[in-house]
């Protein structure tokens, strides 16, 4: 169920500031070695990972694996290739979903877990491709949840299970065999794994890929409100007899909240009949 994946991406290259000289030069010759024959332009290659998710041929990773790619080849654990096209993808959250046509090949989906349920101390597996080396496994546990690593919707999963390069967009399991991540970044002064590395949870990444499928894009509502924990000290001061619920801090002028009356300086107790705890 776990995939290889090579892009193909072509960058622009510094052009040749070569002196010009005169028809017949023997400089010439000597210059025209050194230019690049696609006019400044050079292809580099990339690795990453990917996971099946469903045996029509649809395969999850990151964004940044497949970003401004030209060509994307995915390879499975017995060296079958495939070409692939790019369904949809979701910067914000650095999700991609992939299509592959697997033809009479059987393709194998892993099933997808509900990352709400890990714990911090829980065995995790990552599988990948770290530096070319297919189908390398790893172990390590959950080291931490609800990171921000400054993305836009950070709620990464922490784990010591070796990452590195070339891991980015494989499958984090849970013992249950079910994948409750998605292998995304690390931390490192060397480039290499130090045992910190994060994953976007499950949850998340099914619910992007989910609309990518469905629009090829990602549909987000807004409430247009910034919040902020209550605590004690706020909680007094408003007569509250506890620290539980949202203070609105501020509310965007003429966004849906706004329009609707809320207000800064309101508390939120409940929100769609879930009350809002610390």
């Amino acid at each position: 169920s776990v995939v290889n994946i090579s892009t193909t991406t072509i960058i622009k290259g510094r052009k040749n500031d070569y002196p010009t000289f005169p028809p017949g030069s023997p400089f010439e010759e000597f210059f025209k070695q050194f230019e690049n024959p696609q006019g400044g332009k050079q292809r580099t290659q990339a690795l990453g990972s990917g996971f099946i998710i469903d045996a029509k041929g649809y395969i999850i990773t990151n964004n940044h694996v497949i970003d401004n790619a030209e060509k994307i080849r995915v390879s499975l654990y017995d060296d079958t290739s495939f070409e692939a096209t790019v369904i949809g993808k979701d910067p914000k959250t650095d999700i991609a979903l992939l299509k592959i046509n697997p033809k009479k090949t059987k393709l194998k989906a892993v099933k997808l877990g509900n990352s709400n349920k890990l714990r911090v101390g829980d065995w995790v597996m990552a599988i990948g491709n770290p530096f070319g080396f297919g189908g390398t496994v790893t172990a390590g546990i959950v080291s931490a949840r609800g990171r921000n690593i400054g993305g836009s919707y950070d709620d990464y999963i922490q784990t010591d299970a070796s990452i590195n390069r070339g891991n980015s967009g494989g499958p984090l399991f849970d013992m249950s065999g079910n994948v409750v991540g998605v292998n995304t970044a690390i931390f490192s002064q060397s480039g290499g794994s130090v045992g910190i590395g994060f994953a976007v949870s499950s949850n998340l990444a099914k619910q992007v890929s989910d609309q990518l499928r469905k629009y090829g894009r990602t549909k987000r509502g807004w409430l247009g409100v910034l919040i902020q924990e209550i605590t004690k000290e706020i909680a007094d001061s408003l007569d509250l007899k506890n620290t539980s619920g949202a203070l609105v801090s501020s509310a965007t002028e003429g966004g849906p909240a706004f329009k609707s009356g809320i207000k800064s300086g309101d508390v939120i107790l409940k929100f769609n009949n879930f009350e809002i705890k610390k």
